[in-house]
C-alpha cells in the first residue's frame, strides 16, 4: 500500500502522520513537504520523504504516482483563488497519476453565502469533484481548538472573548482528533466510500458566553463576552496580513455558519470527540 499526504511537517500534517504511523508500515508512508530538511526524522523511521511545489504539477504527479490513498492537505493561503488554483494542478496530477483514492480536508465554512475569504475555496472543492469519475472522501473540519491554548492569556488579560459573533455559536474540533479520524478514514476501506462527505465536531457547539464560561473555567480566572467589531479585529490581528480573512470567518460565524454539529466523529472512531472544555484543560495544563 502507498499512503501518501502533503503538507507532512504542518501542524495537521504532522499529527496526521502520527495518527496513520502505528496502523501501517512506515515503509507504506509517502510524505510530500515544501522543506525535506524538515522531515529528517520521518526518513529516519523509514518513510519516504519527497519535496513538492503545488506549483510544479509534474513533480506533484511524481509524488502521486500509484498511491492507494492521497491525503491532500491545502496550503495556507489568504484568498480562495490562489487555493483552487493549487487545487487544480493537484487534480490534474491526481488524474494522471492513477491514484485509486483522494482524500481531501474540507472546512466547514464553505456555504455559499458565507462571507469567509476562502469559503469560495472550500465550496468549489466537492462541486469541481463530483464532477470527475475519481474516487474521492472529503473530511470537513470544524474550527480547531488548538489555537484557543495560546489565546488564552490575552483573553485573561482582557477579561472578555471577543470574537465579533452577536448571540451565534462556533462548533470546534481538536487538531488531534481530527488527525485521528484522518487516519481511520485513510486506513478502512469500508469509511473510504466515493463523494462521502465526513463532519468532524465535537459534540456541541458553543455561543460567545458559554466559550467564555469554558475559558475562565479552565483558566480559573473570570472571562465575560465583550465583542469587537469586524473592522476593529481585522485590525487588531492582521500579522501577516491575515487580519480580513479571520474578520471574514467570523463574519459567516455571526450569520450561524460555524455552528455545524455533527456525529461523524463518533460514527468513524466508536466514540465522541474530546469535548472543548476536556481538550482545554488538558492541553493548557501542559502548555
Amino acid at each position: 500500500m502507498k499512503y501518501a499526504i502533503t503538507g507532512a511537517t504542518g501542524h495537521l500534517g504532522q499529527q496526521i502522520v502520527a495518527a496513520i504511523k502505528p496502523l501501517v508500515d512506515p515503509s507504506d508512508l509517502y510524505l510530500g513537504v515544501h522543506t525535506p530538511s524538515k522531515a529528517r526524522a520521518y526518513q529516519q523511521q523509514g518513510m519516504q520523504v519527497m519535496a513538492i511545489d503545488y506549483q510544479q504539477p509534474e513533480r506533484l504527479k511524481a509524488f502521486f504516482q500509484d498511491s492507494d490513498v492521497l491525503i491532500y492537505i491545502p496550503s495556507k493561503s489568504h484568498d480562495s483563488y490562489s487555493r483552487v488554483q493549487e487545487f487544480e494542478n493537484v487534480l490534474a496530477a491526481v488524474q494522471q497519476a492513477n491514484v485509486q483514492h483522494l482524500l481531501v480536508m474540507g472546512f466547514i465554512a464553505d456555504q455559499a453565502n458565507n462571507p469567509f475569504a476562502l469559503s469560495a475555496f472550500y465550496g468549489y472543492v466537492p462541486r469541481r469533484l463530483a464532477g470527475t469519475d475519481l474516487n474521492y472522501t472529503i473530511v470537513r473540519n470544524a474550527l480547531y481548538a488548538d489555537p484557543l491554548v495560546p489565546y488564552l492569556p490575552e483573553l485573561i488579560e482582557r477579561h472578555n472573548v471577543i470574537y465579533p459573533m452577536g448571540d451565534q455559536a462556533l462548533s470546534f474540533i481538536s487538531q488531534s482528533d481530527s488527525a485521528a479520524a484522518f487516519a481511520k478514514v485513510a486506513t478502512t476501506p469500508d469509511l473510504l466510500q466515493r463523494g462521502r462527505i465526513y463532519t468532524l465536531t465535537q459534540e456541541q457547539a458553543y455561543t460567545m458566553p458559554e466559550l467564555a464560561a469554558v475559558l475562565s473555567q479552565v483558566s480559573g480566572q473570570p472571562i465575560g463576552y465583550q465583542p469587537v467589531s469586524l473592522q476593529a479585529f481585522s485590525d487588531m490581528y492582521n500579522q501577516n496580513n491575515e487580519g480580513p480573512m479571520l474578520a471574514s470567518m467570523y463574519a459567516g460565524g455571526a450569520m450561524g455558519l460555524l455552528a455545524t454539529v455533527s456525529d461523524d466523529y463518533q460514527q468513524i472512531m466508536g466514540q465522541p470527540a474530546q469535548s472543548l472544555t476536556d481538550y482545554l484543560q488538558t492541553t493548557y495544563r501542559l502548555s
